[in-house]
């Protein structure tokens, strides 16, 4: 189908399964985190617009692109990204939603402990957050340090690090703030182990085959509420660096070259912020992005490249974790 026929069908018209799909492997990875942790919960999964957990159900949504190729593809072209297009980061949104699961399964966030340490769950939803990326108080897990949007994505980012196998939190967080919530957690898994779940609800709401709108309805949606595309705030200094001048145009691509020599100049760079890898890795990911819609590429040799990017970088995180970051939309 071409990208019209797709834009035009209705979303319960896509004949979609988890069953058959790379899918599949990931569900079942987190089925043996949860066997692993002796947590009784059985989460049952559905195919959605997007990633969720209800409040009151137990379980997990699957936005409906990563069912198939030819929607990952199109998610990729009209959104810029794919969220949890790879199996690492599907892994990670997985262990998230699995926080809401547990929480909502065990009403956890009705405990006085829990409310001390994560705030209060009725807390309206903000429209957007500005989070500190230098703050110790929140475990650093999904992009964007999710954890500082609201006190329940503090929670589920905060049992997603602890529920990760050979998980070594406790030294990674040792001296942050974060630290507390991670040890509650453990403890108040400690208590559920062998305990089956007080909320059993099997409802799947807004599952794919009950969305009558088209799939160019849901895209114009998504696109008015998150704007596609990446942050401009870097364009002067990668056309400082890079070029889209049409005589560059056999060179190699800026995103491409990025992705290349990402690790070295990661660890050279983190020797002058502070070992700040999760904020490197967040204006990383910014930077390429932009770096493919502006279609910049190489004007000289990769080694001279490398060392105005890291210069570039270096003055971005430092300013991203004094400063702070831009407002991210919920």
């Amino acid at each position: 189908m071409s990208d019209r026929e797709l834009l035009d069908t209705r979303m319960c018209d896509l004949d979609l399964s988890i069953e058959g799909s790379w899918i599949e492997d990931v569900i079942e990875k987190v089925r043996r985190d949860l066997k692993r942790r002796k947590l009784r919960l059985r989460p049952h999964f559905w195919l959605a617009d997007e990633w969720f957990s209800p409040e009151n159900v137990p379980g997990i949504a699957i936005p409906f692109y990563l069912a198939h190729p030819r929607l990952t593809r199109l998610e990729r072209k009209v959104m810029f990204e794919v969220e949890g297009g790879s199996k690492p980061e599907c892994l990670k949104l997985f262990r998230h939603e699995l926080g809401h699961a547990v929480q909502h399964a065990y009403a956890l966030h009705r405990k006085r402990r829990w409310q001390q340490l994560f705030g209060l769950a009725s807390k309206r939803y903000p429209d957007f957050y500005r989070p500190r990326p230098s703050s110790k108080r929140f475990v650093q897990h999904l992009d964007g340090w999710y954890a500082q949007s609201h006190p329940v994505e503090d929670f589920a980012e905060t049992f997603a690090v602890w529920l990760q196998p050979k998980t070594r939190w406790r030294r990674e967080y040792a001296g942050w703030k974060a630290l507390e919530k991670l040890e509650y957690v453990d403890e108040l898994m400690a208590e559920l182990e062998g305990v089956g779940p007080k909320v059993r609800s099997k409802a799947k709401p807004y599952a794919l085959k009950t969305l009558k709108h088209t799939l160019g309805e849901h895209y114009d949606k998504r696109r008015a509420h998150f704007p596609a595309g990446y942050t401009d705030q870097y364009d002067r200094d990668l056309l400082r660096v890079f070029s889209d001048d049409p005589e560059h145009a056999r060179n190699l691509r800026a995103a491409a070259f990025i992705r290349k020599r990402r690790k070295a100049i990661r660890e050279r760079v983190a020797r002058f912020t502070g070992e700040y890898q999760f904020t490197l890795d967040q204006v990383l990911k910014e930077m390429i992005g932009r770096c493919q819609e502006l279609k910049l590429r190489l004007p000289g040799s990769e080694e001279e490249a490398e060392i105005d990017f890291a210069l570039m970088l270096t003055v971005h995180t430092v300013h991203t974790l004094h400063v702070g970051s831009e407002w991210h939309p919920m």
